[in-house]
């Protein structure tokens, strides 16, 4: 597995592959940060991690166990880490975990996480190998 295995005390990955703020715009009718916002935020970190690996383009095909482990409030800071969990002949799965921090003050928690397929694809949109490391 990848660089989401490395954590600090809390549990938290090092290193994001997306770090944003969730902001009024990001809000869904009620006001709370939209959970689509936040699966596209997910799918821009696993995208970066399959690009990264497959050294080329990539399309998402596949979202499994989406689980929302706690809400996301305007103002957050959000990271998003990838790991790479498995590598077949044109796809490979990618573990997300998105984790919150309130702008006011430095606890952090695990809101959302879910295992995203990937496959990497030629200039005509066609499925091709992936590059052995």
């Amino acid at each position: 597995m990848g660089d989401i295995d490395v954590a600090l005390e809390d549990g938290c990955p090092t290193e994001p592959a997306v770090r944003t703020i969730a902001m009024p715009a990001d809000t869904n009718p009620a006001g709370d940060i939209f959970g689509g916002w936040l699966m596209a935020q997910m799918d821009l970190a696993a995208g970066n991690a399959a690009t990264r690996r497959a050294r080329g383009r990539c399309a998402t095909v596949a979202v499994d166990g989406m689980v929302f482990h706690r809400p996301v409030f305007v103002g957050d800071e959000v990271s998003l880490y990838a790991s790479i969990e498995s590598v077949g002949r044109t796809s490979m799965k990618i573990h997300v975990e998105a984790w919150r921090r309130s702008r006011n003050d430095e606890d952090r928690f695990k809101v959302t996480e879910a295992l995203f397929t990937f496959v990497a694809i030629d200039e005509h949109g066609r499925p091709r190998a992936i590059p052995t490391e």
